[in-house]
């Protein structure tokens, strides 16, 4: 695990936009911040990769391109959420003040977590950002490397991402993957842009797929606090309703390259 100082250097990257987007969102205004910088953000570079695994069944290996695009380093946290509800009116998280999840005022630097696919949506729209497709969030969670199970290698444990514990951590805790993007198979599981479909893999666009036309469950990506270890890879896929809250599901937004 790292050092407190460290800790608090990743937060203060994750965190540096709120300042600003506090100042445009004052006196509750429910416009969107005018900020769009980039920080705490990194480049995607984009390219090739195979994504699934070999003998997945509904996640069966393929090969697909996605064009560059930005991604938050960190989870979206309590924070940051709560400051796009205070200045939009909109509703706080299903457990925000529940202690055990560690959701509310006392929790700023933890992933924001009882929010459903509408919600991160509302929060990516208002910050200038998007979430990302299925084939992007696998891409970046992979970090560059080829053919691994996880966001570090063929194997992690808990000093890597948090899997299996008590509850949330502060975003940054823990072990970035080669692309510098922390908890990609730990703290909650994402949100993203995609329908679920159980057989999308076999007939998917090779370039930037957006996901099946529409369909009843959205996919969720990653590990958690409250996952398993084997349900935790970067290739696993989940589908829920896209109004579904949990306390192991929240989110991360991308931006596209101008």
């Amino acid at each position: 695990m790292r050092s407190s100082h460290a800790i608090h250097g990743i937060l203060a990257v994750c965190l540096l936009a709120l300042s600003v987007s506090a100042a445009a969102g004052e006196a509750g205004s429910a416009e969107a911040p005018v900020d769009r910088d980039l920080e705490g953000m990194v480049l995607i570079p984009g390219g090739e990769f195979v994504m699934g695994v070999e003998g997945g069944e509904d996640n069966p290996a393929h090969i697909v391109c996605v064009d560059p695009f930005y991604v938050d380093i960190c989870e979206v946290t309590n924070a940051q959420y709560k400051l796009f509800c205070d200045s939009t009116g909109h509703k706080l998280p299903e457990f925000w003040g529940v202690d055990k999840y560690r959701c509310g005022p006392g929790y700023s630097d933890h992933p924001v977590l009882g929010v459903s696919q509408v919600d991160a949506m509302a929060y990516a729209k208002w910050v200038g950002k998007r979430l990302p497709t299925e084939a992007e969030w696998e891409f970046a969670a992979r970090g560059g490397l080829e053919d691994k199970r996880y966001p570090h290698g063929d194997d992690m444990d808990q000093t890597m991402e948090n899997f299996r514990g008590e509850g949330t951590l502060p975003v940054g805790s823990l072990v970035p993957n080669d692309y510098g993007l922390y908890d990609m198979s730990g703290n909650v599981r994402e949100w993203v842009l995609d329908y679920y479909n159980w057989d999308y893999y076999q007939e998917s666009p090779r370039e930037n797929p957006f996901g099946p036309d529409k369909e009843k469950f959205i996919v969720v990506r990653g590990g958690g606090w409250h996952a398993g270890k084997g349900c935790s890879s970067v290739y696993v896929r989940y589908g829920l309703y896209p109004t579904w809250v949990d306390i192991n599901v929240g989110f991360r937004c991308v931006k596209d390259v101008e």
